[in-house]
């Protein structure tokens, strides 16, 4: 059955086609909520209250193809997710002025699997992890990121130069180095 077909009957209150959308989804979007909630008892949680919530708002949903389906769900798990760092007091920034921000060149990442990126991130601190995922996974501005969050943008900046830094480091403890080329 297609997606549009699922929706659909997912509007007139269909069971199946839930399970159906929640089957075709769940799997991506777990991904999501576990860049942002390590632990996966937490990330499922998150998930499900997604899925809760979309289930709730179809109604008023227009579809227009998978990826508008897909990029709103991604949207509602993000929100799931920062409502609940919010709501568990997990989510501490600590306000510090704003730092030279790192750039760490892509043929660094290159060297490392999918896998071994994921789990680098997942091993920043809460804060860290949080603006970076936005900054860069979500690719949100300094200002969207403030706003999410009820931090200053400097905060933000700060925040996501020291996630840099701190995967930096991480990769050179994996005996990974990159020349740090400065712009002329």
């Amino acid at each position: 059955m297609d997606t549009a077909t699922l929706i659909a009957e997912a509007k007139q209150g269909s069971r199946a086609a839930q399970k159906c959308l929640f089957d075709q989804f769940a799997g991506q979007l777990l991904v999501v909520c576990k860049r942002y909630v390590k632990n996966l008892e937490d990330a499922e949680e998150c998930l499900l209250d997604g899925f809760y919530q979309f289930f709730d708002k179809l109604p008023a949903f227009r579809y227009q193809g998978d990826g508008a389906l897909y990029t709103w769900l991604k949207g509602i798990m993000v929100n799931r997710c920062l409502m609940f760092l919010r709501k568990k007091n997990i989510f501490n920034l600590i306000t510090e002025s704003e730092t030279a921000e790192v750039e760490i060149e892509e043929e660094v990442f290159h060297k490392l699997s999918a896998d071994e990126i994921f789990h680098l991130v997942l091993q920043l601190p809460v804060g860290y992890r949080t603006v970076f995922n936005l900054a860069e996974m979500e690719d949100m501005k300094h200002s969207e990121i403030a706003l999410a969050l009820g931090i200053s943008e400097g905060t933000s900046k700060s925040q996501l130069s020291k996630a840099k830094k701190l995967l930096q480091k991480s990769l050179q403890a994996k005996g990974i180095v990159y020349e740090h080329r400065k712009s002329k």
